[in-house]
């Protein structure tokens, strides 16, 4: 699904690589947590998954796809298999939520009736059924964060790339959201997230990779934040 063999990012000459050497695989299937302090490296980790960024040198390869060598053309359509969550939702906030939701199968030219069919349906699945006329403003954060969900899986990505996703939430309503991004894996989904959450990743125990000055220190299955290097 993800491979990363010696990649190394370095955004200016003569700054410390906010990548270096990192060599990391990541199955088809697989819940993955990236911890590591702020600037260790993970939102540039998940900006090379996405092809925001081009690496500096070595190779990575995203769902059968050497996306360094891909054209700037070609990117829109390898992303159609990728959904991203953020801390900070991203909604467009003078659009409902079915708006929001919809507005990602229009970008890559869905038909109308299905878009009519699926936006209900995986609102219903994140647990805002009936909601779909609401606007942002009239949501709490944990509906927000499930809104830009639904929008991340409405075309059924390969792979979900979810960057502090719970950051701006308290502890119940981030739990609330970790068990939906663990059904969302159970369904077949890769999930990738990178979290400074000390107390999800204790609990739930998948793989941990960390990162501290843009290295790849610790990689544990059933691992916890912070322990076991």
């Amino acid at each position: 699904m993800i491979s990363l063999e010696n990649v190394t990012k370095i955004y200016q000459r003569g700054a410390a690589p906010a990548l270096d050497s990192c060599t990391l695989n990541i199955g088809a299937g697989e819940f993955v947590f990236l911890v590591g302090s702020s600037g260790s490296g993970k939102s540039t980790l998940l900006s090379l998954i996405l092809r925001e960024e081009r690496v500096t040198s070595g190779t990575i390869h995203v769902l059968g796809k050497d996306v360094s060598k891909l054209s700037r053309w070609r990117v829109p359509h390898f992303r159609r298999n990728i959904g991203t969550v953020f801390q900070d939702f991203k909604l467009l906030e003078n659009k409902s939520v079915f708006d929001n939701v919809a507005i990602a199968m229009q970008v890559i030219g869905k038909p109308r009736h299905l878009i009519l069919t699926e936006v209900p349906r995986v609102l219903e699945t994140v647990g805002l059924g009936g909601k779909e006329r609401r606007m942002p403003h009239e949501l709490s954060g944990g509906e927000m964060q499930r809104v830009a969900i639904a929008r991340a899986m409405i075309n059924r990505p390969k792979l979900l790339l979810a960057d502090e996703p719970t950051g701006n939430l308290d502890p119940r309503t981030s739990l609330g959201i970790m068990r939906l991004l663990d059904q969302i894996n159970r369904n077949g989904t890769t999930v990738v997230m990178a979290t400074h959450d000390h107390e999800i990743v204790n609990q739930v125990r998948n793989r941990v990779v960390e990162l501290e000055e843009g290295k790849v220190i610790r990689d544990q299955e059933h691992g916890s934040y912070g322990a076991g290097r």
